[in-house]
């Protein structure tokens, strides 16, 4: 299944009406394995749940990645 397909179902299971794009899957993707690389494993899906927390209250999804993407490569790798 596609992940794209994935969300609309998960959005539908919840009463929501939910499109997610393609760009979409790889961003919230992408913060998930950098955050969970760099900071800690647990930090992947907090950090993607803060981004769609962020975006669901009006914040531009592309420009919250970027925020979170530029605080995670701050981080220090996670050692171990």
């Amino acid at each position: 299944m596609k992940l794209t397909d994935w969300a609309k179902e998960c959005g539908d299971e919840l009463g929501l009406d939910v499109t997610v794009e393609r760009g979409d899957v790889d961003r919230i993707l992408d913060i998930t394995r950098d955050a969970a690389h760099r900071v800690a494993r647990p930090a992947g899906p907090v950090t993607a749940y803060v981004l769609g927390i962020a975006v669901g209250r009006g914040a531009d999804p592309a420009e919250a990645a970027k925020k979170l993407a530029d605080l995670t490569a701050r981080q220090q790798p996670e050692q171990g």
